[in-house]
């Protein structure tokens, strides 16, 4: 608010009356003070960046991406091998205890892991929205994005999922969501980016320890996510499945027939005709043909057809290579034998 034309007044709202604010401020009558200004002289009020965030209500894609996530997740676990520990409902009994501000240790951990198996939908509603929603920027990014990304962010922590989405738009790894990374997200189609998302991840569970027990239902997860993210956008996938087993070498499509004359079985079928019959007929009809030159004019003819061919293929090869715009994409093949 303004306290006259040429000034400008700035407190902090602790109150109001129905005619008056009332302001803390540090320069009141020479004082740090709570005083009362009039309504009309408002001209604005600054929420905080929390308490608006608190006030917005969540787009729909939230309840999407948290019921996507309860799906992958299941109910309670306590799996000797899962590093996560006591876990229920995608939420392990550290976060839990973070949550209630309570220390996890052997005097603890009974207590808590009985409150964690009958965690209502409340808590985990807020817990999904505070520490995994908005930590990882999702509400700032398209749907479908936020949805896969939301999905990472639980499975691999905020700062996890943030690197691999850095890795997957081309920007600088360093766990933080900043100008640089909104503006890739932006520039990138965003099929593209949850292609390069998915293929990370991948990678990501790949190298870890625990691949061994977890890893199927690791790699099924990211194909389920990426599927319902296509789903969301309403973008088609290609070479997106929900199951995801071993992968085989692709099968060959079967080659299409070959013209004739491409055949040297054929080719050599007719040199031996003509070398055979001709010289036979050749004196009936009055034409001397030994088969010696038959076998001559053959050769001279397959090397000809060769050398057209060569010379063909090698210009077929330089105007490809001219035209081609996209780089060759390399990619791992496991070969089973």
């Amino acid at each position: 608010m303004r306290a006259g034309p040429a000034a400008g007044h700035v407190g902090f709202l602790v109150g109001e009356t129905d005619e008056n604010i009332l302001l803390l401020g540090g320069n009141q009558s020479d004082a740090v003070t709570v005083a009362a200004f009039p309504k009309s002289r408002l001209l604005g009020l600054r929420w905080p960046q929390e308490a608006l965030a608190e006030r917005t209500p969540e787009p729909a894609v939230f309840e999407q991406a948290l019921q996507h996530v309860l799906e992958m997740e299941g109910g309670f676990t306590e799996d000797v091998h899962d590093p996560g520990g006591p876990t229920n409902r995608g939420i392990t009994l550290q976060v839990f205890a973070d949550w209630r501000g309570v220390r996890l240790d052997a005097g603890s951990r009974a207590a808590l892991k009985t409150e964690l198996q009958s965690i209502d939908d409340q808590t985990v509603r807020a817990i999904y929205r505070k520490r995994y929603w908005k930590l990882a920027g999702c509400a700032a990014m398209p749907a479908a994005l936020a949805l896969f990304h939301f999905d990472a962010a639980v499975n691999h922590g905020v700062t996890g999922a943030i690197r691999l989405l850095q890795s997957a738009v081309g920007t600088d790894v360093d766990g933080e969501i900043g100008p640089l990374t909104r503006a890739a997200i932006a520039h990138l189609a965003p099929e593209d980016i949850l292609r390069r998302y998915a293929d990370a991840r991948r990678e990501r569970y790949r190298g870890l320890p625990h691949f061994w027990r977890f890893g199927r239902g690791w790699l099924n997860r990211v194909g389920a996510t990426l599927k319902r993210a296509f789903d969301l956008a309403a973008v088609e996938p290609s070479n997106v499945s929900q199951q995801e087993g071993p992968r085989d070498m692709p099968t060959t499509p079967n080659p299409s027939p070959k013209w004739w004359g491409e055949s040297v079985t054929i080719w050599g079928a007719v040199i031996t005709a003509l070398s055979t019959v001709l010289p036979a007929l050749g004196p009936v009809i009055g034409i001397d043909i030994t088969g010696e030159l038959v076998r001559e004019a053959g050769e001279h003819l397959v090397e000809t057809v060769q050398a057209v061919g060569g010379l063909v293929g090698t210009a077929m090869t330089i105007y490809g290579r001219v035209r081609a715009t996209a780089p060759l994409d390399r990619r791992n093949v496991t070969m089973k034998v």
